[in-house]
């Protein structure tokens, strides 16, 4: 049933239409304006004396928000006033957002989400998204018939087994496809009215979550096996049907159920896996631009990334991907990305190791001269025999990256580049002003989570943030502008490219391999472009872009702005 449409006036401006009475207005965050009714709506829609006497303008209700936002001590308790200013406004929520991005977007997501999920049953108070469990699965095509959202063309969908670096979160990882899609809309410019996230709700092994009482999500372990992969194949059937060209996001899946799901549907549905694709292409989009800034090829470098679940297999894959792209074959691109996980160094004679790791394992005739202690070499070992310089984090394990790696690093080249991308910051590998000392300020760094510049040798110096954010939404708002029918790696080679050229050279100069927050919409909207062009020149687009493309994406980038309602009778 739809609760509005969106029409074009004689003059070509939008409008919305709508058969819902007043008071409904003001509790559907998607057409609430609250005190920005006008006199005429007011009146239309039975609203007057139900609000105050004054219209607002959107930059006063701005203003207003923004004071109450500054009122609150801690981060936590800021995430949860906005998540409620959301669920009140969506309009409004999205202007203050934009207008203080860079303040916020640690508080919608990363890393204040990362606590969030962890309360999520706790801090709940409003429905939004989609809730698909084990217990109404078998009715899926009844629950996407009847969902309240007519015009989704953008979902994010996660189990909640591998969330950020804190694992399996049952219910909670709703918070994820929520603060996931708020960034395709402040960051990509996608109309929030065409997104829904999803809560694949197939269990949890946290017997914390099943003993708490107030835990909503079902009380039973995962399903595995043949239970889950019946599931999944139940939930895409469903969707293929309610919404056929979707472009559906997966988000925080464990290991190898990241890949295996990712395999099994990226055919079936336009989609992408975030945490192996789009973690892979920013972290090589920051090894792009470290190249530009020591005016080095990356062909150059050696790599070692210590963590090898979803995110550090995406990042190996890219850069493989960027090493071809300047000229390397496949086998001498693998041979300069060495893998360390838990166990040490991945060879390809390794016992029991996971499918998904096989493809990036070493040959073990390349440690035959090696000199290291035990049976496998560790992260040390690794960067003193290969000679590493360039060295990634995504192991989740904080401090790992301590001064005698550091320096290791530092010693195989004038242009040591150390990145500890694990989220949240708590996990973070290493601590910036650290790394810059322990270099002599010669290191490029970049983090996942957010960290302020650090001072050394009487100067400042930003720390690049290496947030999927800067790619997921222009990827996404590419995907769906073109109507690509499958999303390709290429493509997330392609907007990798796009990031690394849009870091201006001032910033890069002084350390800064990502733009800062405030560009990232502008970033996004480059990264759209770029994906635009690949499609097309792929042939995978559905719509018809001859026109210019930049234009085009500039005209059709959704903007926090209240559009006129009107009344009519009864919805067709």
């Amino acid at each position: 049933m739809k609760q509005y449409e969106y029409k074009l006036d004689e003059n070509g401006q939008p409008y919305l239409e709508t058969d819902l009475p007043g008071l409904m207005l003001t509790r559907l965050p998607l057409l609430n304006k609250n005190t920005a009714f006008t006199m005429q709506e007011r009146r239309e829609f039975g609203l007057t004396g139900l609000i105050p006497s004054h219209v607002s303008s959107l930059e006063e209700q701005v203003t207003r928000e923004y004071g109450n936002f500054l009122r609150f001590r801690n981060d936590l308790d800021k995430h949860v006033y906005l998540r409620v200013l959301q669920d009140r406004n969506e309009v409004l929520f999205y202007a203050l957002i934009n207008a203080h991005l860079e303040e916020m977007m640690p508080i919608i997501y990363t890393p204040t989400v990362a606590q969030a999920v962890q309360q999520f049953s706790r801090l709940y108070r409003f429905p939004r998204g989609l809730v698909v469990s084990t217990e109404n699965i078998d009715n899926i095509d009844a629950i996407l018939e009847d969902t309240p959202y007519p015009y989704v063309k953008l979902i994010v969908a996660t189990d909640s087994e591998g969330i950020l670096g804190i694992g399996d979160q049952g219910f909670g990882g709703m918070a994820i496809c929520i603060g996931k899609l708020s960034l395709y809309t402040a960051a990509g410019g996608v109309d929030p009215a065409l997104t829904l996230p999803v809560e694949l709700d197939v269990g949890t092994n946290r017997q914390d979550l099943l003993d708490d009482p107030l835990y909503l999500g079902v009380r039973h372990e995962r399903l595995t096996g043949d239970a889950y992969d019946e599931f999944m194949h139940k939930f895409v059937t469903g969707l293929k049907k309610r919404f056929p060209n979707v472009l559906l996001q997966w988000e925080d899946f464990s290991k190898q159920k990241a890949f295996d799901v990712l395999e099994r549907y990226q055919d079936e549905v336009p989609s992408f896996n975030d945490d192996i694709q789009g973690t892979g292409a920013v972290v090589l989009a920051g090894l792009l631009a470290t190249a530009r800034r020591n005016k080095r090829k990356l062909t150059q470098e050696i790599f070692a990334l210590h963590g090898a679940g979803a995110g550090g297999i995406g990042v190996a894959k890219q850069i493989v991907a960027g090493l071809m792209r300047e000229g390397l074959s496949e086998s001498e691109a693998k041979a300069k990305v060495f893998m360390i996980d838990s166990k040490g160094l991945i060879l390809q004679d390794r016992k029991g190791m996971e499918a998904y790791k096989a493809s990036l394992a070493q040959d073990a005739a390349v440690i035959a001269d090696w000199e290291f202690s035990g049976d496998i070499p560790d992260l040390l070992a690794t960067i003193r025999n290969a000679k590493v310089t360039t060295l990634l984090g995504l192991s989740g394990q904080r401090g790992a990256f301590t001064q005698e790696i550091v320096q290791a690093v530092d010693a195989n080249t004038p242009y040591p580049s150390i990145f500890p991308l694990s989220n949240p910051t708590s996990n973070s590998e290493g601590i910036p002003s650290d790394i810059y000392n322990w270099t002599e300020g010669r290191a490029t760094i970049a983090t996942g989570s957010p960290f302020d510049d650090v001072n050394y040798g009487g100067s400042s110096y930003p720390v690049g943030q290496g947030n999927n954010a800067f790619i997921f939404p222009g990827v996404g708002l590419g995907i769906m502008l073109s109507g690509a029918k499958r999303v390709t790696d290429s493509l997330m080679t392609t907007a990798a490219v796009a990031l690394s050229e849009y870091v201006d050279t001032g910033r890069l100069a002084q350390g800064g391999v990502y733009p800062s927050i405030e560009k990232i919409r502008p970033a996004s909207k480059h990264v759209a472009i770029a994906v635009i062009k690949q499609v097309v020149a792929d042939g995978l687009a559905r719509v018809d872009v001859s026109e210019d493309v930049e234009a085009f994406v500039e005209q059709r980038m959704w903007k926090a702005k209240y559009l006129p309602t009107r009344k009519v009778s009864k919805m067709e």
